[in-house]
């Protein structure tokens, strides 16, 4: 473990890129309170209260995001990043212990803005001792959260907490967009977006494959406290194969587009990355508890709201990675596109039917896509082509 200052504290261009354990443990922690999410959706009887939910989502992602890009741009294996990294995955478990409880919106808000706050600050000081040039983005980072932060707390703090939460976030995730401009400092430089590692695109491919196990993780859950019956098992083994489809259908090209070395692609995946990766986390999300839903009950006909999530989780993950390849690359493989309309279009058409045949039909499209990819992959492609932004 090395001690240097702030110099040191931005990682070298010739550093390790490879996850530090620290890390791993990391995103282990943030995929728990993914868990616990979907598991919270699938317990709701209705659509009332997705709001919240959703914001609750968005706020774990983003400070995933978040710290996985301050991972990126400084050094993990120094103590001040790791500290961050600790108390930042502190946040998550606070944050995690909070989501199912609605009076404890202010103990979700404090363990979404300290993490930040402390990340801040402990930054802007180290890098403020050495004169690192690195300070300003520090800052830039901190003046948003403080703003942000406020709304969040403030929030937390008044009935209902979702309309200043939604303000909250939309800050969070718009003065990102905009490169954080900040009074006196101006916004981040399009330069430092180039200065992205391999790092970084392994984080998220790392992050969305450990999410991708709680497709499994919450109806094994399920299952476990209900009876053996032929209906819930082959309602399980479709989860499974439903996770295994999409892992497939995300990592088709992905390591081809993160370690993308064009400045232009670079910086445009770097600032994409966050955006279309919550499509693709919202579609995992969902696909859980649709499946924690359907091995809960097998039988019987299916309700909207569970045709929506078992249906509507798998589509989101693939408009994500259209979108996240569309808009690097200026390309979208035609017959993704064409699956993606069949999951919407089979929607309205299987009210009537069983549960577990619902998921049956999910993972048969899902192996379409495959089967398209790889069919794909053997002849010259016919892609949409677009003009990214």
């Amino acid at each position: 473990m090395t001690t240097g200052g702030g110099r040191a504290l931005v990682r070298r261009p010739n550093g390790s890129t490879r996850a530090t354990l620290l890390e791993l443990l990391f995103d282990v922690v943030f995929v728990a309170a993914l868990a616990l999410v979907s598991m919270l959706i699938a317990e709701r009887n209705s659509w009332a209260g997705a709001g919240p939910v959703v914001i609750m989502l968005m706020a774990i992602w983003w400070t995933w995001s978040v710290t996985s890009t301050t991972t990126d741009f400084y050094d993990p294996d120094q103590r001040p990043i790791q500290a961050i990294l600790m108390v930042t995955a502190l946040g998550a478990v606070v944050m995690a212990a909070a989501v199912a409880v609605d009076s404890h919106a202010v103990v979700f808000a404090l363990g979404y803005v300290v993490p930040h706050l402390v990340r801040g600050v402990v930054l802007v000081s180290v890098l403020h001792r050495q004169r690192h040039q690195a300070e300003g983005r520090a800052a830039r980072f901190l003046f948003w959260f403080l703003v942000s932060g406020v709304l969040w707390i403030g929030g937390s703090m008044v009935e209902p907490q979702w309309t200043l939460w939604a303000v909250a976030v939309a800050i969070d995730y718009v003065s990102s967009a905009a490169r954080y401009p900040t009074p006196g400092l101006g916004r981040v430089p399009v330069a430092q977006y180039e200065n992205t590692t391999e790092h970084l695109g392994e984080r998220y491919q790392q992050f969305i494959i450990l999410a991708l196990g709680d497709i499994i993780l919450v109806p094994t859950l399920e299952i476990n406290a209900a009876d053996f019956t032929r209906a819930r098992w082959v309602a399980f083994l479709s989860a499974f194969a439903a996770m295994l489809l999409l892992w497939q259908i995300y990592v088709l090209g992905a390591g081809a587009i993160v370690r993308t070395t064009a400045p232009r692609l670079l910086r445009r995946a770097t600032r994409l990355a966050p955006y279309t990766h919550l499509v693709m986390l919202a579609g995992i999300v969902g696909t859980a508890a649709g499946f924690d839903l359907v091995v809960r009950q097998p039988t019987g006909d299916t309700p909207a709201r569970w045709i929506a999530l078992i249906l509507g989780g798998p589509a989101l993950l693939l408009l994500g990675r259209i979108l996240f390849t569309y808009r690097i690359i200026g390309t979208a493989p035609w017959h993704r596109v064409l699956w993606l309309l069949i999951l919407l279009a089979v929607m309205p058409l299987v009210g009537g039917w069983p549960p577990v045949l619902v998921t049956t039909l999910v993972v048969l499209i899902l192996a379409g896509v495959v089967t398209s990819d790889a069919m794909a992959g053997r002849r010259p492609r016919r892609p949409l082509r677009g003009r990214p932004g």
